[in-house]
């Protein structure tokens, strides 16, 4: 990979709520190229998203409406089995949200990103993959949709006629499928900086990642994530910026 090329790297942001703050979202905006931003569902406040709109506005970062399951007390990460049409109509009203609010900050919403359990299923149940794929065609058939390559998402998605972007993820572990890890599981979410930030450059520079039985397997990377709410997460961010601009990758928005 030469020194012309580039990826995006995005964060969860806007995940607090009320006086119980997640994460430094300030700190966060100055690493990152596109913000997921909650939509009020799993986190997020209205006066708490509209502050983080407004950094991303001021630092140029794309903002995406990171949608989720109707599950603020479990911060989305618990699966509802919810029926399709009701699972469009609040992801549209989450894109929506956000939208006024991003607005209101002097931006856009550029891109959607499913969050926690409903990220975890639309990549394996086509149901709610397509629910969520009409709902992002129905608000604006524009919007890039941000998830894992070879998932029923991204094979609804396109069905649909949305982009799709693939991304790969800094601090998880992947399964020899290709599937993150359970949280739930020893090693799912990964904690060193350095050696997590190595992980990063040889996904982007050969395509592969060591899955958590030690084979290796082939991945997709247009955007990395990096989880704001992980312990140590501005360091972890920081490195991965470090070592991308160290090796001549361009840390560059998707869309």
């Amino acid at each position: 990979m030469g020194a012309e090329s580039s990826v995006d790297l995005n964060a969860d942001l806007g995940e607090g709520f009320g006086v119980w703050q997640l994460g430094d979202d300030e700190a966060m905006l100055d690493i990152v190229t596109s913000a997921n931003v909650a939509c009020g569902f799993h986190a997020g406040d209205p006066t708490s998203l509209l502050r983080v709109c407004h950094g991303a506005a001021g630092r140029g970062v794309r903002v995406g409406a990171q949608v989720s399951y109707r599950d603020l007390a479990g911060f989305g990460r618990r699966y509802i089995d919810v029926a399709p049409t009701d699972l469009t109509a609040d992801v549209v009203y989450q894109i929506g949200a956000l939208q006024a609010l991003a607005t209101a900050g002097g931006t856009t919403v550029s891109y959607v990103k499913p969050h926690g359990a409903l990220y975890n299923t639309a990549m394996t149940d086509p149901r709610q993959a397509r629910a969520v794929a009409e709902a992002v065609r129905a608000v604006d058939p524009g919007l890039p949709v941000l998830g894992q390559a070879g998932s029923a998402f991204f094979a609804e998605a396109r069905n649909a006629g949305l982009r799709t972007v693939a991304e790969a993820f800094a601090d998880r572990a992947y399964r020899p499928d290709g599937r993150l890890v359970p949280r739930g599981e020893p090693g799912a979410v990964l904690h060193q900086p350095e050696e997590i930030a190595q992980r990063v450059i040889d996904m982007v520079t050969t395509r592969r990642v060591t899955a958590i039985d030690g084979t290796d397997i082939d991945i997709d990377v247009e955007s990395v994530c990096v989880h704001g709410d992980s312990p140590g997460a501005i360091h972890i961010a920081g490195a991965v910026w470090e070592q991308l601009r160290d090796a001549g990758i361009h840390l560059r928005a998707f869309c």
